[in-house]
């Protein structure tokens, strides 16, 4: 596929087809790894990680003395039921 650099804004951007992404396995949206290799721009897909957060280092920052407690939301308003 034959395509060119385009500015979009402050930024530059390529267009990829629609089947070029499929054959990649690849989607809008999707996370991408770009580098460069003696010359070659080579995009790869980012490692997946469930919700782009990693669950061990989501708890290691959590402080060792912390207590949870409840949080007061106020009275009911509407339909709902407590």
């Amino acid at each position: 596929m034959l395509t060119k650099i385009q500015k979009w804004g402050n930024s530059q951007g390529l267009r990829i087809s629609k089947n070029l992404l499929s054959d990649a396995q690849l989607d809008v949206g999707d996370a991408v790894d770009i580098s460069v290799k003696d010359g070659i721009m080579l995009v790869t897909p980012a490692k997946r990680i469930r919700g782009q957060h990693n669950l061990k280092d989501l708890v290691s920052r959590i402080p060792e003395n912390y207590q949870a407690g409840e949080i007061g939301w106020g009275e009911p308003v509407g339909k709902e039921v407590w």
